[in-house]
């Protein structure tokens, strides 16, 4: 499947082609060499900037019938669309057709138009730098050397997780009878054989009431 596709970038209803004098040395091209503008023009019709991929046209077509006028290829570095050096609102453009070119004038009678058609050239001018901008950014090889992490033979891996098979003992619960500080008491020790008769014999001699 084709990638690229043709995509309108502007379109302008009404814009005038004019037949201009040779080119004289260094000097720019004025349009007030052109005759009487608004009279004199070969055509007149619908303008359509088109791009396709990385190409750009400026299509000037029959408002009616769509029938094509001329095609300008529109080349960056190259003078296939040159503004005029006395007005605004008037270009020269280098046609092509069939391996031959030619050079025609073309201008708008709104300056909107002409300020539209010079920004969508613009626009697309940046819209291929970002495009080579982001191409070798992706190009660009990345020279850090990569440590490598992978085990060796032999190599194991230990890991610990917490407490995970370690034995736990629960507290033993505290006893009643100890003490304030932890000590059982001690309990007297029996009574001998002459205390007991002693306890005895002091029984007996109770008297009863």
């Amino acid at each position: 499947m084709d990638e690229d596709y043709e995509s309108v970038l502007l379109i302008i209803r009404e814009c005038f082609v004019y037949k201009i004098p040779p080119r004289t040395a260094a000097r720019g091209y004025r349009a007030a060499e052109w005759g009487d503008l608004g009279t004199s023009f070969l055509w007149k019709g619908r303008l359509r900037v088109i791009s396709k991929g990385n190409n750009c046209e400026i299509r000037m077509e029959d408002n009616s019938t769509g029938e094509l006028f001329a095609v300008c290829p529109y080349e960056v570095h190259s003078n296939s669309v040159e503004a005029v050096l006395d007005s605004s609102r008037y270009f020269v453009l280098k046609i092509k057709s069939e391996g031959r070119h030619a050079f025609i004038g073309m201008g708008f009678q709104e300056r909107t138009d002409a300020f539209d058609f010079n920004v969508t050239l613009q626009d697309f001018v940046k819209q291929l730098r970002a495009e080579k901008e982001a191409e070798e950014r992706a190009a660009q090889v990345d020279t850090t050397p990569k440590k490598d992490y992978s085990l060796k033979d032999g190599q194991t891996i230990n890991i610990t997780i917490g407490n995970v098979g370690a034995k736990r003992t629960r507290p033993k619960p505290a006893s009643n009878s100890t003490n304030n500080d932890g000590l059982v008491p001690l309990l007297p020790p029996p009574p001998s054989a002459s205390q007991v008769k002693q306890q005895q014999h002091q029984k007996q001699q109770q008297p009863f009431f």
